[in-house]
């Protein structure tokens, strides 16, 4: 349940429709808002990949070609 709530956190967090009109306020000084906000997006969906890839991962698969 608090992975499929991860995701849709993700999916509502990427319709940043908030952003579309605006480049301002620069980040960091040269860095529109927007670019910088998909860059932390990015962030935090390798993270949630990285947690799903860990917790739900079928094990069965790991076992393959070992003998």
């Amino acid at each position: 349940m608090l992975l499929a709530a991860l995701v849709a956190a993700a999916y509502l967090a990427h319709q940043d429709f908030w952003n579309w009109r605006r480049a301002e306020p620069l980040v960091f000084g040269f860095l529109p808002f927007g670019l910088f906000y998909h860059a932390a997006y990015t962030l935090f969906t390798v993270a949630i990949l990285a947690v799903l890839a860990k917790a739900a991962w079928p094990s069965h698969l790991e076992q393959g070609d070992r003998d």
